[in-house]
């Protein structure tokens, strides 16, 4: 069975899951009602806005501006329900895209209306009792924003259980990284590792759902009635956390671990790390925060402390904790433990020795090595580097790189300045433009005069050189990629030898555009052809072993056809 075959195999059993996770299907309300928290009621046709020209929306002290980037930056405040109301109401349009766009994405991939109506079975057993995982705060802001839904969903559950469940979604995402979904990276540097000594944390979140659920970023600050002030990077709908800082200077993000598959409900992750963003100020208070939880993912959070002048990593499975501190002035993070609580864990010790994630670690480590002592700008340019091991050319997209040009976005931190860079479009390859907490936090309104809140004459340049290469080559690649996937599952129109030759031209040193190739010939009973381009793969960097295992096999297979036709 051709490697496209079976990721597309697991990827529909999984985005079964992941579809009643996130939106659930027709009639699951017949198994599964979640009651709203209690409130205090507020009557949401006072919550008036007030357009000013056409990127600026006020609703009371609160607003969403789009900026002259392509991000959307949204401040609110005040008590959780009515946070929510106004979030939801200011992102009403971003919440709608976004939840077509995984709704769209997801009936592209389920199988059939019986086996759907199995699996609403099964996630209404497992989903149950969510709500009880969830802290009452958070549970009050979710519901805000989910009276801003959208009807055109209602059919297949209540906006408040649609919401809810996008957290959970985000969990059972994450697991889809058993199956090369994702594959985020994180460092940290401080002391004598960064230019001015202070902390500097850069992450990658390659959270990949379809490229329309990256096009609209939020960058969310968020000024709540108890614990702290923080920014979060985010999109409609989501209350949770993957990446952000507070006013103390502590930075959260996630990294996903391998994980078994859950068979009961608990906390969504993104959560976990929400509460720890909003209540946390030091090493001390996230590590009890994190501790109060059960999750049912594993998880590694990396932690950076303005407090504690260092940063370390959380550990979390469903069943233990672990912290990782370092040895020297720095940490990376990829998507492994490290913890001696994990060393022999089976789970792990496949995630490294079959997956990406130990070779993206090294690749980290060496970067960070060869570039000592870090600035903003080193990090940028190590959070863009699409390379292998000792610059060795792996070709543009593999997941053994730190740039795989899927990123919903990437983030650089200074916490002890609380500055935060956020990448632009595309992928890490824009400008990463840079907020100022101080600044943003002490604002009585938007800034009307500037039109912009974020500080120009600090901000990073775009990667010129990977913007052409890009335009150039890889967003092509890509596009033809999925048309020549689309020609070998469904067997269809032929493609002639130049546009095979264009796109081994595109991304010459990948080892897929020669595997995908080869399946092509394969799938025509071109069995020579077929090998020749198996082979060439087999040259290259494989990111899986489950892939080189795979293409090992085709080749056998080719050998075997060969052998027949010269008898």
């Amino acid at each position: 069975m051709r490697i496209d075959n079976v990721k597309k195999m697991l990827l529909r059993y999984f985005a079964s899951i992941l579809l009643f996770a996130i939106v659930s299907i027709l009639g699951l309300n017949s198994y599964l009602k979640i009651t709203p928290p209690p409130v205090n009621a507020i009557d949401t046709t006072s919550l008036v806005t007030k357009n000013i020209g056409d990127s600026l929306t006020y609703c009371g002290k609160s607003w969403i501006h789009k900026s002259n980037t392509g991000l959307y930056e949204v401040y609110a405040e005040g008590e959780a329900y009515r946070r929510g109301l106004v979030i939801g109401k200011l992102t009403r349009a971003l919440g709608y895209k976004q939840e077509k766009a995984f709704v769209d994405q997801i009936h592209k991939m389920v199988p059939s209306g019986k086996y759907l109506r199995f699996l609403q079975f099964l996630l209404a057993v497992f989903n149950r009792d969510i709500d009880a995982y969830i802290k009452p705060e958070f549970l009050k802001e979710i519901y805000g924003i989910s009276q801003f839904a959208s009807n055109d969903f209602d059919e297949i559950g209540s906006k408040y259980f649609r919401i809810l469940n996008y957290h959970a979604a985000h969990d059972i995402g994450h697991m889809m990284q058993n199956y090369h979904l994702v594959g985020c990276t994180s460092f940290a540097v401080w002391g004598d590792k960064s230019k001015d000594s202070s902390m500097i944390v850069g992450r990658n979140f390659d959270f990949y759902v379809g490229d329309e659920f990256a096009e609209d970023k939020i960058v969310e600050f968020i000024k709540p009635d108890s614990g702290y002030k923080f920014m979060m990077i985010t999109w409609g709908g989501m209350a949770g956390v993957v990446s952000g800082m507070n006013d103390q200077g502590l930075t959260v993000t996630l990294n996903a671990a391998k994980s078994y598959i859950p068979v009961q409900v608990a906390t969504p992750i993104s959560l976990v790390a929400r509460d720890i963003l909003q209540y946390a100020k030091n090493i001390d208070d996230a590590k009890k925060i994190a501790d109060s939880y059960k999750t049912f993912v594993s998880e590694s959070i990396l932690i950076g402390s303005k407090f504690d002048k260092q940063a370390f990593i959380i550990e979390k499975s469903p069943y233990k904790t672990d912290v990782v501190h370092a040895d020297s002035n720095y940490l990376v993070c990829t998507n492994h433990f490290q913890g001696k609580e994990f060393v022999s864990d089976e789970q792990n010790i496949l995630q490294q020795t079959e997956t990406p994630t130990k070779y993206r670690f090294e690749r980290t480590q060496q970067l960070i090595q060869q570039n000592l002592p870090l600035d903003e700008k080193i990090a940028a340019s190590i959070l863009r580097n699409p390379d292998g091991l000792n610059d060795e050319k792996i070709g543009y997209t593999n997941e053994m790189a730190i740039n795989q040009f899927i990123a919903h976005h990437s983030i650089i931190f200074k916490p002890e300045k609380l500055l935060v860079w956020v990448s632009t479009k595309p992928y890490q390859l824009g400008k990463y433009v840079c907020y100022d907490l101080n600044k943003i936090f002490s604002l009585k309104e938007y800034p009307l005069k500037s039109s912009e809140i974020y500080q120009n004459d600090v901000s990073l340049q775009p990667d010129w050189r990977l913007l052409k290469e890009y335009y150039c080559n890889i967003s092509y690649f890509k596009n033809l990629k999925n048309v020549l996937l689309n020609h070998i599952q469904k067997d269809t129109v032929k493609f002639n030898e130049t546009l095979l030759a264009t796109f081994i031209n595109t991304n010459p040193d990948y080892y897929q555009t020669y595997s995908l190739i080869g399946d092509y010939y394969f799938a025509r009973h071109d069995f020579t052809h077929a090998f020749q381009y198996y082979s060439e793969a087999m040259k290259k960097q494989i990111s899986f072993k489950s892939e080189k295992n795979y293409i090992l096999q085709q080749i056998e297979g080719c050998k075997k056809e060969m052998n027949k036709n010269n008898k």
